[in-house]
């Protein structure tokens, strides 16, 4: 058996598609899109968004997506998504154009708040000349 020969054909492909020492990760999540249990290309995308998305393990109780064990940052998630994509469209034969297309089914975040800064503080001196000590002996 040659090294080829050792992974899936859709494995080999991610390998090829992140072949960069700094693109390991996303080869992993890439394989595990190759991996998945989805039935169907749906399927895949589905299990694709809970791999890469961090959400609460118990219901109600926001804290818990911490042991989640997702990429965690909002910009990690999207890249091990479209990774994890593109193992799913290896596995069913699906055009790479398709696959750039896949966005996450996911409700947008909500625009961060900004609060208003405060005003600079004012100083009021009310120390004249008279009241400051001297420094000549």
């Amino acid at each position: 058996m040659i090294p080829q020969q050792w992974t899936s054909p859709c494995g080999n492909q991610c390998t090829h598609k992140y072949a960069a020492l700094m693109q390991i990760p996303w080869r992993v999540f890439c394989k595990k899109g190759c991996d998945t249990d989805g039935e169907t290309w749906d399927e895949c995308v589905e299990e694709c968004t809970n791999i890469c998305y961090k959400d609460p393990v118990l219901k109600d109780h926001q804290w818990s997506a911490y042991i989640d064990r997702s990429p965690g940052a909002a910009n990690y998630s999207e890249e091990c998504f479209q990774a994890c994509v593109s193992g799913c469209g290896y596995k069913f034969d699906i055009h790479s154009e398709k696959v750039d297309q896949v966005r996450p089914k996911r409700p947008p975040k909500p625009p961060p708040v900004q609060k208003p800064l405060p005003p600079p503080p004012t100083f009021k001196s009310s120390a004249t000349t008279e009241d400051l000590p001297c420094t000549s002996a």
